[in-house]
């Protein structure tokens, strides 16, 4: 075999063991998700078979049936989607100038800022929560959409700062001095030059914040006591009996219907993303 014949050979083993490796990764990650869909499909007698199946045999839609009636899963969808939904534009609203400050006007506070951020992000829940049960019954928060609402503002606030400051630091500050010399204001320059430079930022970090706040469980089951303001992640452990065993079909599917939400919103932001990622190189 000749030296050239020897390379392609080469190239062709490598990028064949780098498929099957990125197809074992996304078999990997995708196998709960599919577990999932396909359990919320299968009979009881199929989920209490000693012999499982990956795909229902005889598929059926009585688990969602069952959840349906069992517990009130649109309204607690309904209080993730507000509770999230809030979180996520408040979060972001907060973080763009903040994280735009940090990085813009550098000062002995930023640093200390910075570092804050960084210590935040490593207090349990258990450590904050009671200080925190404390002040939410003073603002009479407790048992309320808008107490979790500022709860999950203020624990995501901080990494969410810290994900834009990467971006900030990304946009070419020759842009903004070509833009003052043009004639525009401080105002004009962040709204026209450097906000849609920061979309790629603007939504992983919204992205990120939502997926959290949509997921998150135990700061929702501590400060939301009745049931019609619980959320989605709470409302499912109902599916779980008094010594701990899971009615499997029906959690499952409301498992599933908990799922859809995120999935909708990482297929609209995607585009967001992949859009703003684009205009930046091209401006670039």
């Amino acid at each position: 075999m000749s030296v050239p014949a020897r390379l392609r050979a080469r190239r062709t083993a490598g990028r064949t063991g780098q498929y099957l490796a990125l197809l074992c990764y996304l078999v990997f990650l995708a196998f709960p998700l599919l577990w999932l869909v396909s359990t919320a499909f299968k009979s009881p007698r199929e989920l209490g078979s000693i012999s499982p199946t990956w795909l229902p045999q005889h598929p059926t839609l009585d688990n969602f049936r069952a959840a349906f009636d069992a517990q009130p899963l649109l309204h607690s969808a309904l209080n993730s989607l507000i509770v999230a939904g809030s979180a996520t534009v408040i979060s972001v609203a907060l973080a763009v100038p903040a994280a735009y400050a940090l990085v813009r006007f550098r000062s002995r506070m930023s640093a200390v800022a910075n570092g804050w951020v960084l210590v935040s992000q490593m207090f349990p829940f258990v450590l904050i929560i009671i200080p925190l049960f404390l002040v939410l019954k003073n603002l009479h928060l407790i048992n309320s959409l808008a107490g979790l609402i500022a709860v999950y503002v203020v624990w995501n606030l901080p990494f969410s700062l810290w994900m834009l400051q990467g971006y900030v630091k990304a946009v070419p500050v020759t842009l903004e001095e070509a833009a003052a010399v043009d004639g525009a204001g401080r105002l004009r320059t962040l709204v026209s030059v450097v906000f849609p430079l920061l979309t790629p930022g603007l939504v992983a970090t919204a992205m990120f914040t939502f997926v959290t706040a949509w997921n998150e469980f135990f700061f929702a089951l501590v400060l939301l006591k009745s049931p019609e303001n619980q959320t989605m992640s709470v409302i499912l452990t109902r599916f779980l009996g008094a010594e701990g065993v899971a009615d499997l079909g029906p959690l499952a599917a409301a498992s599933v219907i908990a799922t859809i939400p995120s999935l909708l919103f990482f297929a609209l932001l995607q585009r967001r993303l992949v859009g703003g990622m684009l205009a930046g190189a091209v401006k670039g």
